[in-house]
C-alpha cells in the first residue's frame, strides 16, 4: 500500500484525483503500476486501476491475471470492479471505502455478487486514514 500511496500523490501533483494502485503478481512482486491519468490521458477509462491492470496483463503477455493482486487506494468503482473481475484478480485490497461509488461492499458489491462466475476476495481499510486524507486534502484544494 506504500506504493500504492506515492502513486496516489504523483496523481495528485499532475493535478488528478489521487489514486494509486498496483498489481502483484501471484509471487508478491509488483507486475503492474497505475495512477489516475484521465486529465492527462483525455480517457475516462483512464483510472489508476485500469492503468495498473493494463500493464500487469502487458508484463504477463495475458489479459488472465488470475492468481494477482489488486492494491489500490481507494475502493474501486464499477467500472474499475468489473474490469478487475473480467481480468479473474483473486483479491483486491484497498485503503478508503467509497460511500459514493465503491462497488466492492460501499454502495455495490460487484466483485462478491453470487450470480456472478467469478469473484475476488476483498480486504478493505488499509491505511484507509492516509488514503482519506490525500483525497480530502485534494477535494478541498478545489473548493
Amino acid at each position: 500500500m506504500r506504493r500504492a500511496l506515492a502513486l496516489a500523490d504523483a496523481a495528485a501533483a499532475a493535478g488528478e484525483v489521487p489514486v494509486g494502485a498496483l498489481v502483484l503478481g501471484p509471487g508478491g512482486e509488483v507486475i503492474g503500476e497505475g495512477r489516475n491519468r484521465r486529465e492527462l490521458d483525455h480517457d475516462p477509462s483512464a483510472h489508476a486501476e485500469v492503468v495498473a491492470m493494463r500493464e500487469a496483463a502487458r508484463a504477463i503477455g495475458s489479459w488472465n491475471l488470475e492468481g494477482c493482486t489488486l492494491v489500490v487506494t481507494l475502493e474501486p468503482c464499477l467500472m474499475c470492479a468489473g474490469t478487475l473481475l473480467q481480468a479473474r484478480i483473486g483479491r483486491l485490497v484497498f485503503g478508503a471505502w467509497d460511500e459514493k461509488a465503491g462497488a466492492t461492499g460501499s454502495m455495490y458489491d460487484v466483485v462478491r455478487d453470487r450470480r456472478l462466475p467469478y469473484r475476488a476476495e476483498v480486504i478493505g481499510g488499509v491505511r484507509e486514514p492516509e488514503a482519506q486524507a490525500r483525497l480530502r486534502a485534494f477535494f478541498e484544494a478545489r473548493r
